[in-house]
């Protein structure tokens, strides 16, 4: 628009002396014409442009309506860029992507505690079951038994004990021995675990009954090896070992009749609301290692290859929607800004391309620039149509209609 005004201004001055010319002409018709007047060299005046009355004019450039920096959110090495600079991508697709191995065993990691966690809250909600009640029910019943005969067995301690009854001690002590073994064995890997308190304690008390089963064995062998007052005191001992079995089973049966309290049911239901969390936060960082196209566009400019490292925020690759260009001004004054309005229409001179587009006025700045230390406000203007060979960072010139 602009240049349409210098060349407007050029053609009046040419004529300017012609119209002279002719006006001095008309008036002496009847005197003498004069003889020409001397040459007069003429200076050449530049005009500085301007917009015209109701309209704001400003240099710009071409921008895409949609671009973007991509990054990670995350640390780790490059394992694959599917893209090169200039490729068409869909949103969604994949861009880059970082080595995974250990964010997917985090991942596994926490599914399996999550697996935990639920079936230890369904446990807690479901109770005991019949069949574990009378199992624990006919465990104290023979533990009471062995009780009744040991102390029976005490009672009616005579003469010393013969070849067989020592046969018998000894192969007793084998018994209890093993049973021993197995109760350190079960109580060692329980505390390695992390178990519930009532478990560990269940099999402490096997484990000690055992050992005092030992202990009666032992004794038991030395009462057939000595005599009548050894066998008073292994038999003592018997009553001890089968007390503390009895014991062992009767608070086996106590914590299955026992009601689950609401706290417990509420613990276990934190417990699988903190793994749930767990686990959804181990999922999104194994999403994040994958970088997508967020929208529709061309690669603009990548800066990683396979087997770098980036940490987060750094920029890896942008990306621009080509196929719908704006403009962008770069140094509407702020005497100017308060004229423009969104919605106005505004011209658009592309130099490179000697174009003028329509467009209007889709936003304006909330914030100034300063360029060259005079403070601008940048405008976007939306474009009608996009004319062939217009690119990304060529040079505009716009008039904006204020009235």
């Amino acid at each position: 628009m602009v240049h349409r005004h210098l060349t407007t201004i050029s053609l009046l001055l040419a004529a300017l002396p012609l119209v002279i010319a002719s006006a001095g002409c008309a008036r002496a018709s009847a005197a003498p014409i004069p003889a020409p007047a001397p040459a007069v060299a003429q200076t050449s005046v530049e005009i500085e442009p301007h917009a015209s009355a109701g309209t704001v004019a400003a240099s710009g450039e071409v921008v895409p309506a949609q671009e973007a920096q991509l990054s990670f959110p995350v640390s780790g090495r490059i394992q694959t860029v599917t893209v090169t600079e200039g490729d068409q991508m869909q949103s969604g697709d994949v861009l880059v992507a970082l080595e995974t191995g250990m964010l997917e065993i985090d991942v596994a990691q926490a599914q399996a505690a999550l697996k935990a966690a639920q079936a230890h809250r369904a446990l807690l909600e479901a109770g005991p079951r019949d069949g574990d009640v009378a199992v624990a029910q006919a465990q104290v019943q023979a533990a009471e038994a062995r009780l009744a005969q040991a102390t029976a067995q005490r009672n009616q301690l005579t003469a010393r004990a013969t070849e067989a009854e020592i046969a018998a001690a000894r192969a007793q002590l084998a018994a209890v021995q093993a049973e021993e073994k197995s109760a350190r064995i079960a109580y060692d890997q329980l505390r390695d675990r992390k178990v519930e308190d009532w478990e560990e304690e269940v099999a402490l008390l096997r484990l000690r009954a055992a050992e005092q089963g030992r202990v009666a064995a032992e004794a038991q062998i030395a009462m057939a090896e000595q005599g009548a007052k050894v066998q008073m005191r292994a038999a003592q001992a018997a009553i001890q070992a089968a007390v503390a079995q009895r014991d062992f089973y009767q608070a086996q049966l106590d914590l299955l009749q026992a009601s689950v309290s609401p706290e417990e049911i509420a613990a276990a239901q934190a417990q699988v609301a903190q793994a749930e969390a767990t686990l959804q936060a181990a999922r999104a960082a194994l999403n994040q290692a994958a970088l997508r196209a967020p929208f529709p566009g061309t690669v603009a400019a990548l800066d990683v290859a396979p087997g770098e490292t980036v940490l987060p925020g750094q920029v890896v690759l942008e990306l621009a929607n080509l196929d719908r260009l704006q403009v962008e001004t770069t140094d509407l004054s702020e005497q100017d800004v308060d004229q423009v309005q969104v919605g106005q229409q505004a011209t658009v001179f592309v130099e490179p391309l000697g174009v003028e587009i329509a467009g209007r006025v889709i936003d304006i700045a909330r914030q100034a620039e300063t360029v060259g230390g005079d403070v601008v406000y940048r405008v976007v203007i939306a474009l009608d149509e996009q004319p062939l060979g217009l690119r990304w960072g060529m040079s505009v010139e716009v008039e904006i209609t204020t009235e």
